[in-house]
């Protein structure tokens, strides 16, 4: 029995033995032993695609003695651990000649400064529980990039031994982690997109316009006898502008921890906890929190915001605004208005010359912080009907913000409420409001108190006048907001009596996702198509015809349309046969239920599909690339006299599964058969002489621009036309606006800034002669673009980054000539774009505070050129005829 006794003794020793550590948490150290580590971390900037040795970056490299200071007797797994970095060396990642490499004849302390060389090796404290770290103790008035280091070396210790997924709080912030525990080596991979840090940033709402990144975090680390032996981290970051992923950034950040020997080192202190334990050692150390702390960047010799200003601006005068300085002077000057106060932005608006205020104020206004805001709403004064154009330009800009707030909502709520001198700019605040609903109601805020008087206001306004005006007003502004409330408003006034009514209504409705265009609402559109209650105006009906097909439409819906075609109007009839050819030339969702309605021989017939006319309808592709696709459409719609009833020219961009309503510019006539002694065409007997343009531009719609309206104003235009374009909108627009900061395992911050701008010319206009019996109408775009990325790595005592960015300039003409002396009439589409230019550039770069600096450049240029774009075959024939009868 003793014998049985004694050998299930030794068996249970041996078990324990040979399971040392099993049991254990994290990793243990043992009492009177010092851990001397080697360690290392680097971090490199360069393109997507881009070697190690090609990187803007530097490597910290020093050593680390680790030992235990005190252990909770009653758990083995809740240790402080002292730690105590020496001989910290800084250098290039990659070799350089000693002429490109900023470090060379530089010592740590003349880089770090001696008082942050002295912090940076001073003793430190982590509380290890469990093999998380608890708590951090170092000196308060240590500089917060110091302690970030620090914190990134204790980041390596951090580590359990068993697989599974966990929250945890380190330098990163707080993180979801997942470890995978195999033979003496446990996985750690970090999910970057789950840490929440006290720094957040922003981007922009538009996905097609926005910048999308990987992230990825693992570190691997070896265990021997329950310790650390060594643990390897890679981080990686890559940012890229969605529509061009080749404008695009990469941060690696790597981590070494190597175990080089183990020594006698001090022993346990005694104390009942980590506390006491603490302050009986040193009481100036205090827990200050695992998470990195905010790192303030000194500019020194930084210009201040004026004299940035005094140094641009000569790019912001109008006839700048076609180039690609202005979008590049107007991003760096939005980056120097974030940073300044609101008297620094007021002396500027102050000290802007006529012709170059209203690019300051798109300035400012895209800006969106609390300064700038409050600057713009202390400038302007909207109860003065001479200032529209600045108030315009200011109200556009907020409806094309990337992160508009509720304050800025409430601001213009405000300026809704209070004496506005302008009808316009009344109209405008209205319209601009639903933009703005729309994208905060995207990032979840559609319960915000401003966001839901927003909603009531403008759901309950179409209802509360009877001002035409007004009615239109309200509608344009549901339009933007695309509240899913809004839709039974839309079907009811899409049946309205008043033409305008039904055709914002409609445009409205296909501008909504499929799933929320109920049966309901679809039988509405069709009655308004198919005339079962009242005679529409044919724009009307086209609008009809355009939800219909837009709509996931079934089999008998598509049948009747085409048993329709052959009964309409003479100029609607052509415009439907060319908008069924169109949509199965360009494989849109509806062809598929087309071709099989057409496949019925009474729908689909000789005598249906032969009708004549100058409508139009036409879709086709402006570019392609592996990133995103534009394509462009022209609709065009005439009276039955020859006269120009609505034109129609969309511009889409699509990446990513995403779509983006880039432009649309609308001219829209009414009324002017009495000017050819013409019969209106059925149901437009009555319009009143009209004639405008109307915008919608990223997805906002902008207030309608008149060119006349009523036969008198009319008359008095035809003799004063100048044939010189109208502007519909006119300035400099944000695009993207991307900024993030990224705290890095090791310690390391970096701040990530991608922003795109666009100088935009919008014009229009309509000529009609009643002596050559022509009229033309044309819409002239003009832009310049420039998108730049930035990436820096600051810590004040060395700055590493780059930056990718590529611009252009181009002009896309779309002109209407149509010959009505003779039926059917002569009409010619042309839709130009010029040569342009289109650059590229990388730059990288590290700078020390002396001013030693290193600067690599590259980039190329490309003269694209320019083309007209393809429509169909019968327009080219009939442009053919315009110009050898003007010949």
């Amino acid at each position: 029995m003793l014998a049985l006794f004694v050998l299930l003794l030794c068996m249970t020793s041996s078990f324990s033995a040979s399971n040392r550590g099993a049991g254990a948490a994290g990793p243990r150290l043992n009492n009177d032993r010092l851990y001397k580590f080697s360690y290392t971390t680097e971090v490199l900037v360069d393109r997507a695609k881009g070697s190690k040795d090609g990187s803007a970056g530097y490597r910290i490299s020093s050593d680390v003695d680790v030992n235990l200071v005190w252990r909770d007797p009653s758990s083995k797994d809740d240790q402080l651990i002292q730690l105590v970095i020496s001989n910290v060396k800084i250098k290039n990642v990659a070799p350089r000649s000693a002429k490109k490499n900023i470090f060379q004849g530089a010592t740590t302390q003349s880089l770090l400064g001696e008082k942050k060389l002295a912090a940076l090796e001073r003793p430190f404290m982590v509380h290890l529980k469990n093999g998380k770290v608890s708590s951090f103790y170092c000196y308060k008035a240590e500089p917060a990039s110091i302690k970030n280091l620090k914190r990134g070396v204790a980041s390596l210790l951090q580590v359990q031994c068993r697989s599974g997924k966990v929250i945890e709080n380190d330098v990163s912030g707080r993180c979801t982690v997942e470890y995978k525990a195999a033979q003496g080596q446990v996985t750690r991979t970090k999910a970057l997109e789950t840490c929440k840090t006290a720094e957040t940033g922003f981007t922009t709402y538009i996905q097609v316009l926005g910048v999308s990144g990987e992230s990825s975090s693992v570190t691997v680390f070896t265990l021997e006898d329950g310790f650390i032996k060594s643990a390897i981290a890679k981080e990686t970051h890559i940012l890229a502008v969605n529509a061009r992923r080749t404008t695009a950034a990469k941060i690696v950040s790597r981590q070494s921890l190597t175990l080089v020997a183990i020594e006698a080192g001090p022993f346990e202190a005694a104390g009942k906890n980590v506390a006491s334990v603490v302050k009986s050692l040193d009481e100036k150390l205090f827990a200050v929190g695992v998470a990195a702390e905010k790192v303030k960047s000194q500019c020194k010799g930084c210009q201040s915001l004026f004299e940035h200003w005094q140094a641009v601006q000569k790019q912001f005068e109008p006839d700048s605004l076609s180039k690609a300085i202005a979008p590049r002077s107007f991003l760096a000057l939005i980056q120097s208005i974030r940073k300044a106060s609101k008297d620094e932005i007021l002396q500027v608006l102050k000290h802007s010359s006529k012709t170059a205020l209203p690019q300051v104020v798109d300035a400012v206004t895209s800006s969106q912080t609390p300064d700038s805001l409050d600057a713009m709403l202390q400038f302007l004064n909207f109860a003065d009907p001479k200032g529209m154009v600045l108030q315009e330009r200011f109200l556009y800009a907020c409806g094309f913000a990337s992160h508009p707030n509720e304050r800025m909502l409430q601001a213009l709520v405000d300026i809704s409420k209070g004496k506005i001198g302008s009808k316009d700019i009344k109209e405008s605040v209205v319209i601009i409001l639903g933009a703005i609903v729309h994208k905060l109601c995207q990032k979840g805020g559609c319960e915000l108190p401003t966001v839901v008087e927003v909603k009531k206001m403008i759901l309950e306004g179409p209802d509360s006048t009877q001002v035409e005006s007004d009615i239109q007003m309200y509608l344009l502004a549901l339009k933007n907001s695309l509240l899913p409330e809004a839709i039974p408003l839309f079907s009811k006034y899409a049946e309205s009596e008043v033409g305008a009514y039904c055709t914002i209504s409609l445009t409205a409705l296909q501008r909504y996702d499929v799933a929320l265009i109920t049966d309901e609402v679809k039988q509405t559109v069709n009655r308004v198509y198919h005339q079962n209650r009242r005679v529409y105006e044919k724009n009307v009906r086209a609008a009809a015809a355009d939800v219909i097909f837009s709509s996931n439409p079934s089999y008998m819906e598509v049948k009747n349309v085409l048993l329709s075609i052959g009964n309409l109007p003479k100029e609607l009839n052509k415009y439907m046969l060319s908008k069924v050819k169109d949509i199965l030339h360009f494989e849109m969702p509806a062809s598929k239920i087309l071709r099989q309605a057409m496949k019925d021989m009474i729908s689909h017939n000789y005598d249906r599909f032969s009708k004549v006319g100058s409508s139009s309808a036409f879709s086709g592709f402006m570019a392609r690339t592996a990133d995103a696709t534009t394509t462009y459409s022209l609709d065009i719609l005439y009276s039955g006299s020859g006269v120009l009833r609505r034109s129609n020219m969309n511009i889409y961009g699509a990446s990513n599964g995403a779509l983006l309503h880039g432009l649309q510019v609308a001219i829209e006539a009414q009324g002017m058969e009495s000017l050819i002694a013409a019969k209106p065409d059925e149901g437009e007997e009555d319009l009143e002489s009209f004639a405008g343009m109307s915008a919608l531009l990223f997805d906002v719609q902008l207030r309608p621009v008149t060119f006349f309206k009523g036969y008198s104003d009319l008359m008095s235009k035809m003799f004063s036309m100048s044939g010189e374009p109208m502007n519909v909108v006119k300035g400099l627009i944000l695009l993207t606006d991307h900024s993030q900061v990224i705290q890095l395992q090791s310690g390391l911050k970096a701040n990530a800034e991608f922003q795109g701008g666009l100088a935009i010319d919008i014009s229009g206009g309509m000529e009609v002669s009643l002596w050559y019996r022509e009229s033309k109408t044309s819409v002239n775009n003009r832009g310049a673009m420039v998108v730049t990325g930035n990436v820096t790595v600051d810590m004040d005592f060395v700055r590493t980054g780059m930056e990718v960015s590529f611009e252009t300039e181009a002009s896309l003409d779309f002109t209407t000539t149509v010959q009505f002396s003779e039926y059917p009439f002569l009409v010619c589409m042309q839709m130009d774009k010029t040569t342009f230019p289109f650059s590229e550039s990388l730059t990288k770069y590290e700078s020390l505070p002396s001013g030693k600096s290193y600067v690599s450049r590259r980039g190329h240029k490309q003269l694209l050129p320019g083309s007209e774009f393809p429509l169909h075959q019968e327009n080219s024939n009939m442009c053919k005829r315009v110009f050898d009868s003007d010949w």
